[in-house]
């Protein structure tokens, strides 16, 4: 090539500030036009409010999960902008701002999330709560789709299954497959082969061995530690390769195999593994022939740790009829414990993966399935079923004045004024309805009749009902005034507990993934009047 030649840009790990200001810059350009016009119109520190909510439950279900909250306040505490070139007044502004004028309430990350009832709202500077929205969604849009999907999953999977979590390698780029693997555990996932969620966000991780590593031995490998201790570190050390050829012998005469007929690079595989791992030792049988090669092998191996008073801890099968193999496995388990003496190999993990998608996971849920541990990973990261959860971020006041969007498609209305939410609960702890109303209304109580009027987005005529709660509790609380937090985010686990219980407590009709009883939302008579004040003025015009 001939000429001048373009200077390579290598990259840069950026400092800590300079992330920060990076981050910032995650939002759409008209967020910044706006800015400008609201900072030449002497408008950018009016008092204002937005809302952060979803108009139609995903999946086709009745409810959601909200998160997204953790990395909400992770993204507000660090917020700055630095200057750039354009006018240097308006950036002069830009580069003083940060969220110290900002206040947060949301629902608990983990909490039953409906229709049109806010996930957040954010309040403070006009300029500034509006650069917040593209990503406050961005961080609460997917989070919230992804540990819903999860739920969806664990209530086929029903609680005795384990999910594993494994599609990193299927995510949309490395931030979406942490987020995934951070809120598929808040959903109800047990863990996640992601160990840098691990790492970060203290998911469980666990995994079992590939393919690739099964048939890269042929089984000519000699072990270069082949000698294992008893588990005991009592006696002397065992050649564990002998001991599994012995076994091997055993095994085959009792399920009618011939030596032969098993993959000594299989065996040489589970070899090392064992090794390595003589605690936590696992075969994936199906890299040749599950019944003829892989599980005999994994046998052989397991028994000869068995003898040196290790214990086995699963198999995987990643191919073929997965419930069917399961149940033949189980058997051949059984009988070889019984043969041989050894009551916990019946009882040994049988994991399973594949594309395994909400139809596949219900077979494997039914009640005489021998699965143990299903590991999903397309199908969770990706929600297949609905790609975005839609959340929008929606003004509902400025200088403490109500503000409503009027359109002529009712549904993409919204509602006025800063609000409150209300959970009503009936005598048997299960929600029944959420109240909206205006912040300035006292707060319902529990045992006193109220009347309500049932939320509609479509635009018909809606009559009010009388209701008479068991018990109540308020959605929306404060995590961040004015710069601070003041209440921690607690932990992953405690999140995905919170997520768990409240879905216990949801009623059947409720849970149901198709064909779902919709839940109720209803406004408070106050917030109904200022809706059909601020209709009939819009209509009447100015």
């Amino acid at each position: 090539m001939e000429g001048p030649q373009p200077e390579l840009q290598r990259e840069q790990d950026p400092d800590p500030e300079a992330e920060a200001a990076a981050r910032a810059l995650l939002t759409d350009l008209y967020q910044f036009t706006m800015a400008l016009a609201y900072w030449r119109a002497g408008r950018a520190r009016e008092p204002a409010e937005f809302e952060l909510f979803f108009r139609r439950c995903p999946f086709g279900s009745s409810f959601a999960l909200a998160a997204g909250l953790r990395d909400c306040m992770r993204f507000l505490r660090t917020f700055h902008l630095r200057p750039a070139d354009t006018d240097p007044a308006f950036f002069e502004h830009l580069q003083g701002l940060d969220c110290s004028g900002v206040t947060i309430r949301a629902q608990p990350e983990g909490s039953l999330a409906f229709a049109h009832v806010p996930l957040l709202c954010v309040s403070g500077p006009l300029l500034l709560v509006q650069l917040l929205e593209t990503p406050l969604l961005c961080l609460i849009n997917y989070a919230s789709l992804v540990a819903t999907n999860a739920a969806r999953l664990r209530l086929i999977a029903g609680p005795e299954k384990r999910l594993l979590e494994m599609g990193l390698r299927r995510a949309q780029g490395p931030d979406g497959g942490l987020t995934a693997s951070t809120y598929s555990y808040l959903g109800g996932f047990d863990s996640s082969s992601n160990v840098l969620a691990g790492q970060l966000r203290g998911v469980p991780v666990a995994g079992i061995l590939a393919h690739s590593f099964v048939t890269s031995f042929s089984g000519s490998e000699q072990p270069q530690v082949p000698m294992l201790t008893p588990a005991s570190g009592q006696g002397p050390p065992r050649d564990l390769s002998t001991l599994a050829e012995i076994w091997l012998g055993k095994v085959c005469e009792c399920l009618s195999l011939r030596q032969e007929e098993t993959h000594p690079g299989e065996r040489a595989a589970f070899l090392a593994y064992a090794l390595a791992f003589p605690h936590a030792f696992q075969g994936l049988l199906d890299s040749y022939s599950v019944m003829r090669s892989g599980l005999p092998n994994f046998l052989a191996v397991a028994l000869a740790l068995a003898e040196l008073g290790y214990r086995a801890v699963g198999v995987r099968l990643d191919s073929g009829d997965l419930l069917q193999q399961a149940q033949e496995i189980r058997s051949v388990f059984r009988n070889c414990a019984s043969r041989f003496q050894v009551p916990w190999l019946e009882a040994v993990s049988i994991a399973v993966s594949n594309n395994i998608d909400e139809e596949v996971l219900t077979r494997l849920a039914q009640k005489d399935s021998e699965v143990n541990l299903i590991g999903i990973g397309t199908s969770v990261v990706t929600c297949p079923l609905q790609p975005s959860l839609g959340c929008v971020y929606k003004l509902v006041s400025v200088r403490g004045q109500p503000c409503r969007k009027l359109t002529e498609d009712s549904e993409k209305q919204t509602l006025p004024g800063s609000k409150a939410a209300y959970r009503l609960y009936n005598s048997e702890g299960a929600p029944v309805l959420d109240l909206l109303q205006l912040e300035e209304e006292p707060p319902p109580q529990s045992g006193k009749e109220l009347r309500v009027w049932p939320l509609d987005m479509s635009g018909g005529d809606c009559r009010s009902l009388t209701l008479t709660p068991a018990s109540l509790e308020p959605l929306l609380r404060v995590y961040f005034h004015l710069g601070q937090m003041c209440e921690p985010i607690p932990p992953l686990a405690e999140s995905r507990a919170l997520a768990q219980k409240s879905l216990s407590y949801l009623s059947s009709p409720h849970k149901r993934l198709e064909n779902a009883e919709p839940y109720q939302v209803a406004l408070s008579e106050k917030l109904h009047a200022l809706l059909e004040s601020l209709t009939q003025s819009s209509q009447e015009g100015p």
